[in-house]
């Protein structure tokens, strides 16, 4: 009876597990058709909801680049009216510079802005032409009273300016406080030389150059620069030195052009 009893026991369990190997058998062989019924219910429900979400995502992305790019405007137009106002208090200042130093009352002046600066060319291009009473050969400053260059060339709107360091000047100059004369010369690459010194005259560096009222090339004590290395030589004549000029294309944005003078 006892070995009956254990043989259905067996019986029983060598049953459950084939039926069980037999289950995970068949759903194993129908485990993606079994998925794909129930993709194919759920996918109009799942289509729903993301097309509902996408809407939401539109409407939301829609509204927040809208915002983004009102913001960008708002944001460029407040640039250019720090800008505008930022200019506007340097041309005062500038204005204001030169009334101290009564620039315009020993000069009839046109205000004029740079528009291009060609440092290879030694040459700039302001906004006043023809058109605003700009010739030829007018001297150009800034509103510190320093010796830019001249009007070269002169169309209706917007003038060329000729920079001093250019090899084509040469005018007078003296040294500010002293009763020593020389010769400017422009030398290039914004090298600048103070040539035909007398031998005698006590030169030292860091004296400060003016127009001479010599040679007539530019009204008198307008500031051209510093001297700089002095070079004196016993077999010549005359004894010269370097220039460190006083104009600054990197921080000028505005001129001053002299109507009034004539070389």
């Amino acid at each position: 009876m006892i070995i009956n009893s254990q043989k259905k026991k067996i019986s029983k369990i060598i049953i459950a597990v084939l039926v069980i190997i037999l289950v995970l058998f068949i759903l194993n062989c129908f485990r993606s058709n079994i998925k794909n019924f129930f993709y194919l219910i759920s996918s109009p429900i799942q289509k729903s909801f993301w097309g509902a979400g996408n809407d939401i995502s539109k409407i939301l992305g829609s509204d927040l680049r809208k915002e983004v790019i009102n913001l960008r405007i708002k944001n460029h137009e407040i640039s250019n009216q720090i800008s505008i106002l930022e200019n506007l208090e340097k041309e005062n200042q500038e204005l204001r510079q030169a009334l101290d130093l009564n620039l315009q009352k020993d000069f009839k002046l046109i205000f004029a802005g740079i528009i291009s600066k060609d440092s290879a060319a030694n040459i700039i291009l302001i906004d006043r032409g023809s058109e605003d009473g700009i010739l030829k050969d007018m001297p150009v400053i800034n509103s510190q009273n320093v010796l830019f260059g001249r009007v070269l060339e002169v169309y209706k709107s917007f003038s060329r300016v000729s920079l001093i360091v250019d090899k084509t000047y040469v005018f007078d100059a003296k040294v500010q406080g002293k009763e020593i004369y020389g010769v400017v010369r422009g030398g290039g690459d914004y090298n600048l030389y103070f040539d035909f010194i007398s031998k005698e005259a006590e030169l030292k560096e860091e004296d400060v150059l003016m127009t001479s009222v010599l040679g007539g090339e530019f009204p008198q004590n307008l500031l051209v620069g510093k001297v700089g290395k002095i070079n004196k030589e016993d077999t010549k004549p005359f004894q010269s030195a370097d220039i460190n000029a006083f104009f600054d294309l990197k921080e000028t944005d505005n001129l001053f052009v002299i109507t009034n003078f004539k070389n």
